[in-house]
Protein backbone atom coordinates (compact mmCIF):
# COMPACT_ATOMS: atom_id res chain seq x y z
CA UNK A 1 0.00 0.00 0.00
CA UNK A 2 3.03 2.27 -0.23
CA UNK A 3 2.05 5.65 -1.65
CA UNK A 4 -1.70 5.09 -1.41
CA UNK A 5 -2.32 8.21 0.68
CA UNK A 6 -0.34 10.43 -1.67
CA UNK A 7 -2.13 9.01 -4.71
CA UNK A 8 -5.50 9.54 -3.02
CA UNK A 9 -4.70 13.21 -2.39
CA UNK A 10 -3.54 13.54 -6.01
CA UNK A 11 -6.74 11.94 -7.29
CA UNK A 12 -8.85 14.24 -5.15
CA UNK A 13 -7.10 17.20 -6.68
CA UNK A 14 -7.62 15.88 -10.22
CA UNK A 15 -11.35 15.46 -9.60
CA UNK A 16 -11.90 18.59 -7.53
CA UNK A 17 -14.30 19.97 -10.18
CA UNK A 18 -16.16 16.84 -11.28
CA UNK A 19 -16.77 15.34 -7.83
CA UNK A 20 -18.87 18.20 -6.42
CA UNK A 21 -21.00 18.11 -9.57
CA UNK A 22 -21.69 14.37 -9.22
CA UNK A 23 -22.39 14.65 -5.49
CA UNK A 24 -24.55 17.73 -5.90
CA UNK A 25 -26.49 16.13 -8.75
CA UNK A 26 -27.46 13.12 -6.63
CA UNK A 27 -28.54 15.36 -3.77
CA UNK A 28 -30.50 17.58 -6.13
CA UNK A 29 -32.47 14.61 -7.44
CA UNK A 30 -33.62 13.73 -3.93
CA UNK A 31 -34.30 17.36 -3.01
CA UNK A 32 -36.59 17.95 -5.98
CA UNK A 33 -38.39 14.62 -5.61
CA UNK A 34 -38.85 14.97 -1.85
CA UNK A 35 -40.32 18.46 -2.01
CA UNK A 36 -42.58 17.68 -4.95
CA UNK A 37 -43.88 14.39 -3.56
CA UNK A 38 -44.63 15.83 -0.15
CA UNK A 39 -46.54 18.67 -1.79
CA UNK A 40 -48.52 16.31 -4.01
CA UNK A 41 -49.26 13.49 -1.56
CA UNK A 42 -49.38 15.18 1.81
CA UNK A 43 -52.32 13.18 3.21
CA UNK A 44 -52.80 9.44 3.76
CA UNK A 45 -55.81 9.52 1.42
CA UNK A 46 -53.77 10.95 -1.45
CA UNK A 47 -51.03 8.41 -0.84
CA UNK A 48 -53.55 5.55 -0.79
CA UNK A 49 -55.03 6.77 -4.09
CA UNK A 50 -51.56 6.87 -5.60
CA UNK A 51 -50.83 3.33 -4.44
CA UNK A 52 -54.11 2.12 -5.93
CA UNK A 53 -53.28 3.80 -9.24
CA UNK A 54 -49.63 2.80 -9.54
CA UNK A 55 -49.89 -0.58 -7.86
CA UNK A 56 -51.74 -2.05 -10.83
CA UNK A 57 -49.58 -0.47 -13.52
CA UNK A 58 -46.85 -2.94 -14.41
CA UNK A 59 -44.97 -0.46 -16.60
CA UNK A 60 -44.67 2.10 -13.79
CA UNK A 61 -43.50 -0.56 -11.33
CA UNK A 62 -40.90 -1.77 -13.81
CA UNK A 63 -39.58 1.76 -14.25
CA UNK A 64 -39.53 2.68 -10.56
CA UNK A 65 -39.52 -0.09 -7.95
CA UNK A 66 -41.45 -2.50 -5.73
CA UNK A 67 -44.96 -1.45 -4.81
CA UNK A 68 -44.23 -2.07 -1.09
CA UNK A 69 -42.41 1.26 -1.04
CA UNK A 70 -45.71 3.11 -1.50
CA UNK A 71 -46.80 2.48 2.10
CA UNK A 72 -45.36 5.84 3.24
CA UNK A 73 -44.52 9.21 1.75
CA UNK A 74 -40.82 8.56 2.28
CA UNK A 75 -41.15 5.21 0.54
CA UNK A 76 -42.98 6.89 -2.34
CA UNK A 77 -40.00 9.22 -2.78
CA UNK A 78 -37.66 6.22 -2.83
CA UNK A 79 -40.01 4.52 -5.30
CA UNK A 80 -39.85 7.48 -7.67
CA UNK A 81 -36.16 8.38 -7.58
CA UNK A 82 -33.94 5.66 -6.07
CA UNK A 83 -33.34 3.63 -9.24
CA UNK A 84 -32.37 6.72 -11.24
CA UNK A 85 -30.18 8.10 -8.45
CA UNK A 86 -28.51 4.69 -8.21
CA UNK A 87 -27.66 4.84 -11.92
CA UNK A 88 -26.13 8.31 -11.44
CA UNK A 89 -24.03 7.08 -8.50
CA UNK A 90 -23.01 3.94 -10.41
CA UNK A 91 -21.84 6.04 -13.36
CA UNK A 92 -19.91 8.32 -11.01
CA UNK A 93 -18.05 5.33 -9.56
CA UNK A 94 -17.44 3.84 -12.99
CA UNK A 95 -15.80 7.00 -14.31
CA UNK A 96 -13.81 7.66 -11.12
CA UNK A 97 -12.29 4.19 -10.83
CA UNK A 98 -11.89 3.72 -14.58
CA UNK A 99 -10.07 7.01 -14.98
CA UNK A 100 -7.57 6.35 -12.19
CA UNK A 101 -6.84 2.72 -13.09
CA UNK A 102 -7.13 1.65 -16.71
CA UNK A 103 -7.25 5.26 -17.94
CA UNK A 104 -3.90 6.08 -16.34
CA UNK A 105 -2.34 2.92 -17.74
CA UNK A 106 -3.49 3.77 -21.27
CA UNK A 107 -2.07 7.30 -21.15
CA UNK A 108 1.24 6.26 -19.58
CA UNK A 109 0.71 8.14 -16.31
CA UNK A 110 0.57 4.92 -14.32
CA UNK A 111 4.02 3.89 -15.59
CA UNK A 112 5.55 7.14 -14.39
CA UNK A 113 3.84 6.78 -11.02
CA UNK A 114 4.94 3.17 -10.65
CA UNK A 115 8.56 4.19 -11.25
CA UNK A 116 8.49 5.93 -7.85
CA UNK A 117 8.03 4.38 -4.41
CA UNK A 118 4.51 3.14 -5.09
CA UNK A 119 3.14 -0.33 -4.41
CA UNK A 120 1.75 -2.41 -7.24
CA UNK A 121 -1.74 -2.32 -5.75
CA UNK A 122 -1.63 1.29 -4.57
CA UNK A 123 -3.30 2.86 -7.66
CA UNK A 124 -6.26 0.49 -7.25
CA UNK A 125 -6.45 1.14 -3.51
CA UNK A 126 -6.34 4.90 -4.10
CA UNK A 127 -9.02 4.77 -6.81
CA UNK A 128 -11.35 2.68 -4.64
CA UNK A 129 -10.70 4.92 -1.64
CA UNK A 130 -11.63 7.95 -3.74
CA UNK A 131 -14.83 6.21 -4.85
CA UNK A 132 -15.63 5.29 -1.24
CA UNK A 133 -15.18 8.91 -0.12
CA UNK A 134 -17.40 10.07 -2.98
CA UNK A 135 -20.08 7.53 -2.02
CA UNK A 136 -19.92 8.63 1.60
CA UNK A 137 -20.34 12.23 0.49
CA UNK A 138 -23.33 11.25 -1.67
CA UNK A 139 -24.85 9.39 1.28
CA UNK A 140 -24.29 12.35 3.59
CA UNK A 141 -25.87 14.71 1.09
CA UNK A 142 -28.90 12.49 0.55
CA UNK A 143 -29.34 12.05 4.30
CA UNK A 144 -29.16 15.81 4.86
CA UNK A 145 -31.68 16.48 2.08
CA UNK A 146 -34.10 13.76 3.16
CA UNK A 147 -34.01 14.60 6.87
CA UNK A 148 -33.97 18.33 6.12
CA UNK A 149 -37.19 18.07 4.12
CA UNK A 150 -39.00 16.47 7.05
CA UNK A 151 -38.59 12.74 6.44
CA UNK A 152 -37.85 10.41 9.39
CA UNK A 153 -34.18 10.28 10.38
CA UNK A 154 -33.95 6.48 10.53
CA UNK A 155 -35.31 5.96 7.04
CA UNK A 156 -33.18 8.81 5.69
CA UNK A 157 -30.05 7.17 7.09
CA UNK A 158 -31.02 3.82 5.55
CA UNK A 159 -31.69 5.19 2.06
CA UNK A 160 -28.37 7.07 2.19
CA UNK A 161 -26.52 3.90 3.21
CA UNK A 162 -28.25 1.86 0.50
CA UNK A 163 -27.35 4.37 -2.20
CA UNK A 164 -23.73 4.52 -1.06
CA UNK A 165 -23.62 0.71 -0.97
CA UNK A 166 -24.80 0.50 -4.58
CA UNK A 167 -22.04 2.90 -5.54
CA UNK A 168 -19.39 0.79 -3.80
CA UNK A 169 -20.50 -2.33 -5.67
CA UNK A 170 -20.08 -0.65 -9.05
CA UNK A 171 -16.76 0.91 -8.00
CA UNK A 172 -15.44 -2.57 -7.22
CA UNK A 173 -16.96 -3.95 -10.44
CA UNK A 174 -15.09 -1.26 -12.40
CA UNK A 175 -11.86 -2.26 -10.65
CA UNK A 176 -12.42 -5.84 -11.82
CA UNK A 177 -13.16 -4.73 -15.38
CA UNK A 178 -9.99 -2.60 -15.38
CA UNK A 179 -7.96 -5.78 -14.88
CA UNK A 180 -9.87 -7.77 -17.47
CA UNK A 181 -9.91 -5.36 -20.42
CA UNK A 182 -6.94 -3.73 -22.06
CA UNK A 183 -8.64 -0.47 -23.07
CA UNK A 184 -10.87 2.01 -21.32
CA UNK A 185 -13.65 1.55 -23.89
CA UNK A 186 -13.89 -2.12 -22.91
CA UNK A 187 -14.00 -1.22 -19.21
CA UNK A 188 -16.74 1.36 -19.61
CA UNK A 189 -18.68 -0.83 -22.00
CA UNK A 190 -18.64 -3.81 -19.64
CA UNK A 191 -19.57 -1.81 -16.55
CA UNK A 192 -22.21 0.14 -18.47
CA UNK A 193 -23.69 -3.17 -19.53
CA UNK A 194 -23.64 -4.25 -15.89
CA UNK A 195 -25.50 -1.11 -14.85
CA UNK A 196 -28.10 -1.69 -17.54
CA UNK A 197 -28.46 -5.34 -16.57
CA UNK A 198 -28.89 -4.38 -12.91
CA UNK A 199 -31.69 -1.99 -13.82
CA UNK A 200 -33.42 -4.46 -16.14
CA UNK A 201 -33.20 -7.33 -13.64
CA UNK A 202 -34.68 -5.09 -10.98
CA UNK A 203 -37.44 -4.00 -13.35
CA UNK A 204 -38.28 -7.59 -14.32
CA UNK A 205 -38.24 -8.68 -10.69
CA UNK A 206 -40.46 -5.88 -9.41
CA UNK A 207 -42.93 -6.32 -12.26
CA UNK A 208 -42.94 -10.11 -12.24
CA UNK A 209 -40.70 -12.61 -10.47
CA UNK A 210 -39.31 -10.99 -7.27
CA UNK A 211 -36.36 -13.40 -7.29
CA UNK A 212 -34.86 -11.50 -10.23
CA UNK A 213 -34.59 -8.34 -8.13
CA UNK A 214 -32.17 -10.16 -5.83
CA UNK A 215 -29.78 -10.50 -8.76
CA UNK A 216 -29.44 -6.71 -8.94
CA UNK A 217 -27.53 -4.38 -6.58
CA UNK A 218 -30.11 -1.69 -7.36
CA UNK A 219 -32.82 -4.14 -6.30
CA UNK A 220 -30.97 -4.83 -3.04
CA UNK A 221 -30.89 -1.11 -2.29
CA UNK A 222 -34.61 -0.66 -2.93
CA UNK A 223 -35.52 -3.73 -0.90
CA UNK A 224 -34.12 -2.20 2.25
CA UNK A 225 -37.61 -0.56 2.23
CA UNK A 226 -36.70 2.75 3.91
CA UNK A 227 -39.45 4.50 5.87
CA UNK A 228 -41.30 1.19 6.07
CA UNK A 229 -39.89 -2.20 7.04
CA UNK A 230 -36.37 -0.63 7.20
CA UNK A 231 -34.29 -3.74 6.58
CA UNK A 232 -30.57 -3.12 7.08
CA UNK A 233 -29.25 -6.51 6.07
CA UNK A 234 -29.31 -5.80 2.28
CA UNK A 235 -26.78 -3.05 3.00
CA UNK A 236 -24.47 -5.72 4.41
CA UNK A 237 -25.05 -7.70 1.21
CA UNK A 238 -23.94 -4.67 -0.81
CA UNK A 239 -20.83 -4.19 1.31
CA UNK A 240 -19.97 -7.88 1.16
CA UNK A 241 -20.30 -7.92 -2.62
CA UNK A 242 -18.10 -4.84 -2.93
CA UNK A 243 -15.41 -6.46 -0.77
CA UNK A 244 -15.57 -9.71 -2.75
CA UNK A 245 -15.24 -7.87 -6.07
CA UNK A 246 -12.34 -5.86 -4.67
CA UNK A 247 -10.58 -9.10 -3.74
CA UNK A 248 -11.13 -10.44 -7.25
CA UNK A 249 -9.73 -7.23 -8.75
CA UNK A 250 -6.57 -7.46 -6.62
CA UNK A 251 -6.02 -11.11 -7.49
CA UNK A 252 -6.43 -10.33 -11.18
CA UNK A 253 -4.02 -7.39 -10.86
CA UNK A 254 -1.34 -9.67 -9.41
CA UNK A 255 -1.66 -12.08 -12.35
CA UNK A 256 -1.62 -9.77 -15.37
CA UNK A 257 1.10 -7.84 -17.15
CA UNK A 258 1.28 -4.12 -16.59
CA UNK A 259 -0.55 -2.30 -19.37
CA UNK A 260 -2.33 -5.45 -20.52
CA UNK A 261 -5.61 -7.06 -19.58
CA UNK A 262 -6.60 -10.60 -18.81
CA UNK A 263 -8.53 -10.51 -22.08
CA UNK A 264 -6.24 -9.58 -24.92
CA UNK A 265 -7.49 -7.18 -27.57
CA UNK A 266 -8.28 -8.84 -30.87
CA UNK A 267 -5.76 -7.73 -33.52
CA UNK A 268 -7.18 -5.81 -36.41
CA UNK A 269 -7.07 -6.75 -40.06
CA UNK A 270 -3.74 -6.38 -41.90
CA UNK A 271 -5.23 -3.77 -44.22
CA UNK A 272 -7.86 -1.18 -43.48
CA UNK A 273 -11.17 -1.30 -45.29
CA UNK A 274 -12.12 1.37 -47.80
CA UNK A 275 -14.43 2.93 -45.19
CA UNK A 276 -11.38 3.98 -43.14
CA UNK A 277 -9.86 5.86 -46.03
CA UNK A 278 -11.34 9.19 -44.92
CA UNK A 279 -11.59 11.18 -41.66
CA UNK A 280 -15.37 10.69 -41.69
CA UNK A 281 -15.00 6.92 -41.97
CA UNK A 282 -12.52 6.79 -39.11
CA UNK A 283 -14.73 9.01 -36.94
CA UNK A 284 -17.72 6.75 -37.56
CA UNK A 285 -15.63 3.69 -36.70
CA UNK A 286 -14.62 5.29 -33.38
CA UNK A 287 -18.16 6.35 -32.50
CA UNK A 288 -20.33 3.57 -33.90
CA UNK A 289 -20.44 1.48 -30.72
CA UNK A 290 -21.60 4.45 -28.68
CA UNK A 291 -24.15 5.43 -31.32
CA UNK A 292 -25.66 1.95 -31.39
CA UNK A 293 -25.75 1.70 -27.59
CA UNK A 294 -27.39 5.10 -27.13
CA UNK A 295 -29.95 4.45 -29.88
CA UNK A 296 -30.99 1.16 -28.30
CA UNK A 297 -31.05 2.50 -24.74
CA UNK A 298 -32.94 5.71 -25.47
CA UNK A 299 -35.30 3.86 -27.80
CA UNK A 300 -36.17 1.44 -24.99
CA UNK A 301 -36.71 4.35 -22.60
CA UNK A 302 -39.02 5.98 -25.14
CA UNK A 303 -40.96 2.73 -25.43
CA UNK A 304 -41.34 2.65 -21.66
CA UNK A 305 -42.71 6.19 -21.68
CA UNK A 306 -45.05 5.39 -24.57
CA UNK A 307 -46.47 2.35 -22.82
CA UNK A 308 -47.85 4.67 -20.12
CA UNK A 309 -49.59 7.03 -22.53
CA UNK A 310 -52.86 5.12 -22.57
CA UNK A 311 -53.21 5.20 -18.77
CA UNK A 312 -52.05 8.78 -18.19
CA UNK A 313 -55.59 10.21 -18.34
CA UNK A 314 -56.80 7.92 -15.57
CA UNK A 315 -53.70 8.67 -13.53
CA UNK A 316 -54.21 12.45 -13.83
CA UNK A 317 -57.92 12.11 -13.05
CA UNK A 318 -57.07 10.38 -9.77
CA UNK A 319 -54.09 12.66 -9.06
CA UNK A 320 -55.01 16.09 -10.51
CA UNK A 321 -52.10 17.80 -8.74
CA UNK A 322 -49.67 16.07 -11.10
CA UNK A 323 -51.14 18.03 -14.03
CA UNK A 324 -49.32 21.11 -12.71
CA UNK A 325 -46.02 19.55 -13.78
CA UNK A 326 -47.13 18.86 -17.36
CA UNK A 327 -46.40 21.52 -20.00
CA UNK A 328 -50.07 21.99 -20.92
CA UNK A 329 -51.63 21.22 -17.55
CA UNK A 330 -54.80 19.13 -17.57
CA UNK A 331 -56.26 20.65 -20.74
CA UNK A 332 -54.70 18.07 -23.04
CA UNK A 333 -53.25 15.43 -20.77
CA UNK A 334 -51.94 12.95 -23.30
CA UNK A 335 -50.20 15.50 -25.52
CA UNK A 336 -48.80 17.25 -22.43
CA UNK A 337 -47.37 13.96 -21.24
CA UNK A 338 -45.93 13.15 -24.67
CA UNK A 339 -44.36 16.61 -24.92
CA UNK A 340 -42.69 16.18 -21.53
CA UNK A 341 -41.34 12.72 -22.27
CA UNK A 342 -40.11 13.63 -25.76
CA UNK A 343 -38.24 16.52 -24.16
CA UNK A 344 -36.54 13.98 -21.89
CA UNK A 345 -35.47 12.03 -24.97
CA UNK A 346 -34.18 15.25 -26.57
CA UNK A 347 -32.06 16.03 -23.50
CA UNK A 348 -30.57 12.56 -23.67
CA UNK A 349 -29.85 13.01 -27.36
CA UNK A 350 -28.04 16.26 -26.52
CA UNK A 351 -26.04 14.39 -23.87
CA UNK A 352 -24.89 11.91 -26.48
CA UNK A 353 -23.99 14.72 -28.86
CA UNK A 354 -21.86 16.49 -26.26
CA UNK A 355 -20.07 13.27 -25.31
CA UNK A 356 -19.42 12.41 -28.96
CA UNK A 357 -18.09 15.89 -29.77
CA UNK A 358 -15.72 15.76 -26.80
CA UNK A 359 -14.28 12.49 -28.12
CA UNK A 360 -12.30 14.68 -30.52
CA UNK A 361 -10.55 16.27 -27.54
CA UNK A 362 -9.72 12.84 -26.14
CA UNK A 363 -8.19 11.81 -29.48
CA UNK A 364 -6.21 15.04 -29.48
CA UNK A 365 -4.78 14.77 -25.96
CA UNK A 366 -3.97 11.07 -26.44
CA UNK A 367 -1.72 11.99 -29.38
CA UNK A 368 -3.76 10.16 -32.00
CA UNK A 369 -4.89 13.30 -33.84
CA UNK A 370 -1.43 14.67 -34.57
CA UNK A 371 -0.29 11.83 -36.89
CA UNK A 372 -3.47 12.24 -38.92
CA UNK A 373 -3.05 16.01 -39.17
CA UNK A 374 0.53 15.49 -40.32
CA UNK A 375 -0.88 13.96 -43.53
CA UNK A 376 -3.06 15.60 -46.16
CA UNK A 377 -6.01 15.63 -43.72
CA UNK A 378 -6.99 19.21 -42.92
CA UNK A 379 -7.92 20.39 -39.46
CA UNK A 380 -11.40 21.27 -40.64
CA UNK A 381 -11.95 17.79 -42.08
CA UNK A 382 -10.66 16.06 -38.95
CA UNK A 383 -12.66 18.01 -36.38
CA UNK A 384 -15.63 18.30 -38.74
CA UNK A 385 -15.80 14.51 -39.04
CA UNK A 386 -16.16 14.10 -35.27
CA UNK A 387 -18.68 16.91 -35.04
CA UNK A 388 -20.58 15.46 -37.98
CA UNK A 389 -20.91 12.12 -36.22
CA UNK A 390 -21.98 13.93 -33.03
CA UNK A 391 -24.71 15.81 -34.90
CA UNK A 392 -25.87 12.84 -36.94
CA UNK A 393 -25.71 10.50 -33.96
CA UNK A 394 -27.76 12.85 -31.78
CA UNK A 395 -30.38 12.94 -34.54
CA UNK A 396 -30.49 9.13 -34.61
CA UNK A 397 -30.84 8.99 -30.82
CA UNK A 398 -33.67 11.51 -30.95
CA UNK A 399 -35.40 9.56 -33.73
CA UNK A 400 -35.09 6.38 -31.65
CA UNK A 401 -36.69 8.13 -28.67
CA UNK A 402 -39.64 9.37 -30.73
CA UNK A 403 -40.10 6.16 -32.69
CA UNK A 404 -39.91 3.96 -29.58
CA UNK A 405 -42.40 6.11 -27.72
CA UNK A 406 -44.78 6.34 -30.68
CA UNK A 407 -44.60 2.60 -31.36
CA UNK A 408 -45.36 1.63 -27.76
CA UNK A 409 -48.10 4.24 -27.43
CA UNK A 410 -49.60 3.25 -30.78
CA UNK A 411 -49.72 -0.42 -29.80
CA UNK A 412 -51.53 0.38 -26.54
CA UNK A 413 -54.20 2.53 -28.25
CA UNK A 414 -54.41 0.55 -31.48
CA UNK A 415 -52.92 3.25 -33.72
CA UNK A 416 -49.64 2.03 -35.29
CA UNK A 417 -49.33 5.33 -37.15
CA UNK A 418 -48.32 6.98 -33.87
CA UNK A 419 -44.77 5.71 -34.46
CA UNK A 420 -44.40 7.94 -37.53
CA UNK A 421 -46.18 10.84 -35.85
CA UNK A 422 -43.97 10.76 -32.73
CA UNK A 423 -40.83 10.45 -34.85
CA UNK A 424 -41.78 13.72 -36.53
CA UNK A 425 -42.59 15.25 -33.15
CA UNK A 426 -39.15 14.30 -31.84
CA UNK A 427 -37.41 15.87 -34.84
CA UNK A 428 -38.96 19.22 -33.92
CA UNK A 429 -36.50 19.29 -31.00
CA UNK A 430 -33.45 18.56 -33.18
CA UNK A 431 -32.30 22.19 -33.72
CA UNK A 432 -32.31 22.72 -29.94
CA UNK A 433 -30.28 19.53 -29.48
CA UNK A 434 -27.77 20.68 -32.08
CA UNK A 435 -27.49 24.10 -30.41
CA UNK A 436 -26.30 22.41 -27.20
CA UNK A 437 -23.81 20.24 -29.11
CA UNK A 438 -22.57 23.36 -30.88
CA UNK A 439 -21.53 24.88 -27.53
CA UNK A 440 -19.12 21.98 -27.06
CA UNK A 441 -17.90 22.48 -30.65
CA UNK A 442 -17.21 26.15 -29.94
CA UNK A 443 -15.21 25.17 -26.87
CA UNK A 444 -13.18 22.65 -28.85
CA UNK A 445 -12.16 25.38 -31.26
CA UNK A 446 -11.23 28.19 -28.91
CA UNK A 447 -10.96 26.95 -25.31
CA UNK A 448 -10.14 23.26 -25.67
CA UNK A 449 -9.30 22.68 -22.01
CA UNK A 450 -12.66 24.12 -20.99
CA UNK A 451 -14.66 22.44 -23.78
CA UNK A 452 -15.96 19.65 -21.54
CA UNK A 453 -17.03 22.12 -18.87
CA UNK A 454 -18.75 24.33 -21.45
CA UNK A 455 -20.61 21.44 -23.08
CA UNK A 456 -21.81 19.76 -19.90
CA UNK A 457 -22.70 23.02 -18.17
CA UNK A 458 -24.80 24.02 -21.18
CA UNK A 459 -26.59 20.68 -21.09
CA UNK A 460 -27.06 20.82 -17.32
CA UNK A 461 -28.54 24.29 -17.60
CA UNK A 462 -31.04 23.06 -20.16
CA UNK A 463 -32.00 20.16 -17.89
CA UNK A 464 -32.58 22.51 -14.95
CA UNK A 465 -34.67 24.89 -17.05
CA UNK A 466 -36.78 22.17 -18.68
CA UNK A 467 -37.43 20.02 -15.62
CA UNK A 468 -37.04 22.25 -12.57
CA UNK A 469 -37.76 25.82 -13.68
CA UNK A 470 -41.04 25.95 -11.76
CA UNK A 471 -39.61 24.22 -8.69
CA UNK A 472 -36.74 26.73 -8.54
CA UNK A 473 -38.91 29.70 -9.56
CA UNK A 474 -36.45 30.67 -12.28
CA UNK A 475 -37.17 34.10 -13.80
CA UNK A 476 -38.25 34.33 -17.40
CA UNK A 477 -34.98 35.87 -18.57
CA UNK A 478 -33.01 32.96 -17.12
CA UNK A 479 -35.19 30.43 -18.91
CA UNK A 480 -34.70 32.15 -22.26
CA UNK A 481 -31.03 31.08 -22.31
CA UNK A 482 -32.08 27.47 -22.95
CA UNK A 483 -32.58 26.62 -26.64
CA UNK A 484 -35.30 24.16 -25.68
CA UNK A 485 -37.47 27.03 -24.46
CA UNK A 486 -37.55 28.37 -28.03
CA UNK A 487 -38.43 25.02 -29.60
CA UNK A 488 -42.17 24.25 -29.96
CA UNK A 489 -43.53 21.88 -27.32
CA UNK A 490 -44.73 19.35 -29.85
CA UNK A 491 -47.20 17.65 -29.96
CA UNK A 492 -48.83 20.06 -27.52
CA UNK A 493 -48.09 23.05 -29.74
CA UNK A 494 -48.10 23.37 -33.49
CA UNK A 495 -44.67 23.33 -35.11
CA UNK A 496 -43.64 26.49 -36.96
CA UNK A 497 -40.54 26.96 -39.09
CA UNK A 498 -39.26 30.26 -37.70
CA UNK A 499 -37.90 29.09 -34.30
CA UNK A 500 -36.45 25.92 -35.83
CA UNK A 501 -34.62 27.92 -38.50
CA UNK A 502 -33.35 30.40 -35.89
CA UNK A 503 -32.00 27.62 -33.68
CA UNK A 504 -30.44 25.93 -36.70
CA UNK A 505 -28.68 29.15 -37.69
CA UNK A 506 -27.34 29.59 -34.15
CA UNK A 507 -26.06 26.00 -34.07
CA UNK A 508 -24.42 26.36 -37.51
CA UNK A 509 -22.76 29.63 -36.49
CA UNK A 510 -21.33 28.11 -33.29
CA UNK A 511 -20.01 25.05 -35.15
CA UNK A 512 -18.45 27.27 -37.83
CA UNK A 513 -16.83 29.41 -35.15
CA UNK A 514 -15.46 26.30 -33.46
CA UNK A 515 -13.94 25.03 -36.72
CA UNK A 516 -12.41 28.45 -37.36
CA UNK A 517 -10.87 28.50 -33.90
CA UNK A 518 -9.42 25.02 -34.29
CA UNK A 519 -7.56 26.13 -37.40
CA UNK A 520 -5.78 28.79 -35.35
CA UNK A 521 -4.83 27.12 -32.07
CA UNK A 522 -2.09 24.66 -31.23
CA UNK A 523 -3.06 20.99 -31.32
CA UNK A 524 -2.98 19.33 -27.90
CA UNK A 525 -3.35 22.56 -25.92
Amino acid sequence: MTGTGTLLAFNLRRDRVALPLWIGGAGLLFLVQSTQSQNLYGTPEELAALRATLGGNTAVIAMSGPVELLDSIGGEIVFEIFAFAAIVVALMNMFLVGRHTRGDEETGRAELIRSARVGRRSPVYAALALAALADLAVGAGVFAVAAGTGLPVGGSLLVAAALAGVGLVFAALTAVAAQVFEHGRGVYGAVGLGIGAAYMLRAAGDAGNPALSWASPIGWGQRTFPYGQERWWPVLLLLGTALALTGIALLALDRRDFGAGLVRSRPGRPRASWALGSPAGLAWRLHRGAVIGWVIGVGMLGAAYGSLGDSIEQYIAENPEVAEFLPGGAADVVDSYLALTVTMGALLAAAFGVAAALRARAEETAGRAEPLLATAVSRTAWLGSHLGVALLGSALVLIAAGFGEGLAYGLTVGEPGQAIRMTGVALAYLPAVWAVVAVAALGLGWWARAAAVAGWVALGYCVVVELFADSFNLPEWAQQASPFVHAPEAPLESVTAAPLIALGVVAAALVAAGLAGFRRRDVGY
